[in-house]
């Protein structure tokens, strides 16, 4: 898998860089193409700034390329993307296929059907099961999302203590993070108390929170794998007056956790990034496939370095949705 350790700065350039280049050939420019974009509808905070990413792009390549047309389709749930996604296949010949998976085993199926129809597939963050069905993979490296995070937790704690964990959606990306995490955990003399999905919910998360907080009377830190579960886990924690707790770290890199982090906050003083923009840069690779440029397929995974103090300007859009 290729690592791209652009910053995330010169990650959201990336439509740019792709606008800027050559138009192609005018058979290219001639063919009618359709990119049917399936997401998630933005029902926190991540996803919607995919939503949002994933609309600039169907915007600037439409503009740049009008033999394109970009279809961007959202849904709520598994099976409501499942649905959509039949809809999109039946009455439209699609030419390409990007989808972020609402959930990774629900999804494959109908993937699958697509892509028996000649489709060009490219999938973004949540994999598929099935990873061979994919043309294109773009996502971020959850893994060391979630080893970064610990390395850094198991020095702050001195490699002991009591924690928590949140878990997100069953999902590939899911998976990886708490995989990363627990093997760097395992390591040490931390023990993880109790470890549950909050489906990437604030709401969840707050509500599950509670629930730890009535079962545990010490807990050393929360690690909520995802920046909307951390501010769920922080309401109930300030609500609870909970003083024991001395780290609640969660990852992504959401705008106002970042806020946190660049004022110092001594609970939460570090996150890492997973920027929705990744959407948007799969979409201007997918359409690079018909604009003449060189086709870019295979798997691209994004760095994840800790997002601290001393760099979380780099890291920082305060016009962004997320």
């Amino acid at each position: 898998m290729k690592s791209i350790t652009l910053k995330a700065r010169i990650l959201l350039s990336t439509a740019a860089i792709v606008l800027a280049l050559p138009l192609g050939s005018a058979q290219a420019q001639d063919k009618k193409v359709t990119i049917a974009v399936s997401i998630p509808a933005a029902t926190h905070g991540w996803t919607g700034g995919v939503v949002y990413h994933a609309q600039q792009a169907e915007k600037e390549i439409e503009a740049a390329f009008p033999n394109i047309d970009v279809v961007v389709s959202t849904a709520a749930s598994a099976t409501a993307q499942v649905s959509s996604l039949e809809d999109l296949s039946a009455t439209r010949a699609l030419d390409a296929l990007v989808i972020l998976p609402f959930t990774s085993e629900e999804l494959t199926g109908p993937v699958e059907q697509v892509k028996a129809k000649g489709t060009f597939v490219a999938v973004v963050d949540r994999g598929l099961a099935d990873p061979s069905i994919q043309d294109l993979y773009v996502a971020g490296d959850n893994i060391a999302v979630g080893a970064n995070t610990a390395r850094w937790l198991s020095e702050k704690l001195s490699g002991e203590g009591q924690i928590v964990v949140l878990r997100g959606i069953p999902t590939v990306i899911d998976d990886e993070r708490i995989k990363g995490f627990s093997d760097v955990i395992a390591g040490t003399k931390i023990k993880i108390l109790d470890i549950q999905y909050a489906n990437w919910n604030q709401d969840e998360a707050f509500k599950l929170m509670q629930d730890y907080l009535a079962k545990y009377p010490q807990i050393d830190a929360v690690w909520a794998n995802d920046d909307d579960m951390l501010l769920g886990v922080i309401e109930a924690v300030d609500r609870a007056g909970r003083t024991d707790i001395k780290y609640a770290l969660g990852g992504n890199g959401m705008k106002q956790v970042i806020e946190m982090v660049k004022a110092g906050d001594k609970r939460t003083p570090i996150s890492t990034p997973y920027p929705p923009s990744m959407i948007k840069s799969a979409i201007y690779m997918t359409a690079g496939q018909f604009t003449g440029q060189a086709p870019m397929r295979g798997s691209f995974k994004l760095d994840a370095p800790l997002i601290t103090p001393e760099n979380a300007d780099q890291f920082y859009f305060p016009d962004s949705p997320f």
